[in-house]
C-alpha cells in the first residue's frame, strides 16, 4: 500500500510563473495573490492577518509557511502553543448595524497538520489564546495593515476556567470605547505581552506565565 507523507512546502517570491509544461502563460503567483488574497477585512482572511501580526510581535519564524488547520497556529521559539482568534465590527458585505464580538475558546479535538490524526480526547491545545479584533468602525478609514486599528487581549489557558464562560464575548458600549471591553476579565491586564504590536513602550504584566 502507497504511503503519502507531507509534502514540504516552502515559500513562493511571487514571480514564479503559471505555465504548460514549462512555457510561461503571461501570469504568475504575484498576480494570483492579488486576485485571490487583497481582501484583508473579510472573514476569510482577517484571521490569517492577525496570526501573521502576532507571530512578528512574538518573534516567531515568518520564513516558513503557516500550516492550515493545525491544533495551534504559532509556537514560539520556547514552545508555547499559541492560539489566535480575529474578529472586527466591520464587515466586507452590507450591514445593518456593526457585529458583535465573539470568540469561541470551548476545548476541542485537536488535529495535527504532521500526523493527519485527530486527539482521542478534548483539550485546549494552547497554552495562550490571543483575540485580536479589528475594532475601527469608520468604512472609509478601515485599514487592516494599520496597527493603531487593531487590539490584542492575551489570556493563558489556565484562566480560562476560572473567569470565561464556554465562549468569549465583547458587548459594544460607544462607539469610542467598544474596542476597550475586555473579552474576559483579566485580559486587559495580559495585553502587554504583545508590546511590539501595540507600541505601549516599556510595560509591566500582572501575569507573565502561560
Amino acid at each position: 500500500m502507497t504511503s503519502y507523507g507531507r509534502i514540504e512546502v516552502a515559500q513562493r517570491a511571487g514571480a514564479e510563473p503559471f505555465h504548460l509544461a514549462g512555457r510561461p502563460l503571461g501570469f504568475d503567483v504575484l498576480s494570483f495573490w492579488r486576485w485571490a488574497f487583497s481582501d484583508l477585512t473579510g472573514n476569510a482572511l482577517r484571521g490569517v492577518v492577525a496570526e501573521y501580526l502576532v507571530a512578528h510581535a512574538l518573534g516567531v519564524d515568518a520564513d516558513t509557511v503557516r500550516a492550515e488547520w493545525d491544533a495551534i497556529d504559532l509556537r514560539t521559539k520556547a514552545g508555547v502553543a499559541v492560539e489566535v482568534k480575529a474578529a472586527a465590527y466591520l464587515q466586507t458585505w452590507p450591514q445593518e448595524e456593526p457585529s458583535e464580538i465573539k470568540f469561541t475558546i470551548a476545548p476541542t479535538k485537536g488535529w495535527n497538520a504532521g500526523t493527519n490524526k485527530s486527539a482521542s480526547h478534548i483539550v485546549r491545545w494552547a497554552d495562550v489564546y490571543v483575540f485580536a479584533v479589528l475594532h475601527h468602525e469608520e468604512q472609509s478609514t478601515l485599514d487592516p495593515l494599520d496597527l493603531t486599528q487593531w487590539t490584542f487581549y492575551v489570556l493563558p489557558r489556565a484562566v480560562h476556567p476560572r473567569v470565561c464562560r464556554r465562549s468569549a464575548r465583547s458587548h459594544r458600549t460607544t462607539a469610542r470605547h467598544s474596542h476597550a471591553t475586555a473579552m474576559c476579565p483579566r485580559t486587559l491586564d495580559l495585553r502587554c505581552r504583545l508590546v511590539p504590536i501595540l507600541r505601549l513602550g516599556k510595560a509591566r504584566c500582572n501575569s507573565d506565565r502561560t
